[in-house]
């Protein structure tokens, strides 16, 4: 249990309106979504589509979400979606996007149709929160009449293509900041207690419990392995209280959970946890480290097919 109670609430009771209200007021814009989103969105237009699937209208702030597609879309070609930032506090998984856009998304033109949504929350990307301003997790409300708007507009996205995908790569990050900050803030949330978890020091991945793909998982950790190191097992032989079924693998109920890597019906799908806390690695691997992942992924799918 937490040391000390969580400086929102009253411990043990749900937060109500007032209480959303408050955590809310002390969120402050850290980094700009135009500057280092948009902008690199707007580089990608030369080469590839770019539309607006929605906008988020939190008041005074508009912010307009855009996914970025391959020019030469083909229905007879397999289909592949990366997805960024449902965390916004998770900077790699924005930026390993954006640079999976500008150094190698031409690289698999003529091969498949990409589908990339690099930024899904922005409001929480300039915040570096996990949450969006009504404290609602998204990576745990992608479901059928969603409260959250940022999932809800990407459910929208993906709806007519649901079937078609082959592959799904969802890029994550886990921080020191989710044990001093996020999991404490989830608890006060919701009335519950805080238990101590560990941070595991390197790059992971979470399969789909329902659909394992163990050599799909395998292909991308020795990919990455040669960018970054991988998070070994705790003690108990889990990371973040899963069972390693691999090294630097765990799997989850993607779909029952309301997880992003489960708005699909790909064959091929992960998540990717890179850790940028440690003294281990720096942020420019951590970009790398999600660009092996993506480019692992689609190069395992294609061959496999």
């Amino acid at each position: 249990m937490s040391s000390a109670p969580y400086p929102i609430g009253t411990p043990g009771t749900p937060w109500g309106e007032a209480e959303k209200a408050e955590w809310r007021s002390r969120q402050t814009r850290q980094r700009s979504y135009a500057q280092d989103v948009l902008s690199a969105i707007d580089r990608a237009r030369e080469r590839f589509d770019v539309t607006q699937y929605g906008e988020l209208d939190y008041a005074p702030d508009l912010y307009p979400l855009f996914a970025i597609r391959s020019r030469d879309w083909r229905d007879e070609r397999p289909t592949v979606l990366v997805t960024g930032g449902v965390h916004g506090y998770e900077t790699s998984g924005v930026h390993g996007a954006l640079q999976f856009v500008e150094r190698h998304m031409a690289d698999y033109g003529g091969r498949v149709n990409l589908l990339v949504v690099p930024c899904i929350s922005p409001w929480a990307y300039e915040r570096i929160h996990r949450w969006n301003p009504h404290a609602i997790d998204p990576n745990r409300s992608f479901r059928e009449n969603s409260p959250a708007a940022e999932s809800a507009a990407l459910l929208a996205l993906v709806a007519p293509l649901r079937d078609r995908f082959l592959v799904h790569v969802d890029l994550h990050e886990t921080t020191d900041s989710d044990e001093s900050e996020f999991r404490p803030a989830l608890a006060a949330r919701d009335g519950k207690s805080s238990e101590p978890e560990s941070i595991p020091d390197g790059f992971y991945l979470v399969d789909d419990e329902a659909q394992p793909q163990p050599g799909f998982q395998q292909a991308i950790i020795d990919a990455v392995a040669k960018v970054t190191h991988i998070a070994p097992a705790d003690e108990k032989g889990e990371i973040i209280g899963s069972p390693v079924v691999a090294p630097g693998v765990i799997r989850y109920a993607l779909r029952p959970l309301g997880l992003c890597a489960g708005v699909t019906e790909a064959r091929y799908k992960t998540t990717t946890e890179v850790y940028p806390d440690s003294p281990k690695a720096t942020p420019e691997q951590c970009n790398a480290a999600q660009v092996a992942a993506v480019r692992a992924a689609i190069d395992y799918a294609l061959a496999h097919a």
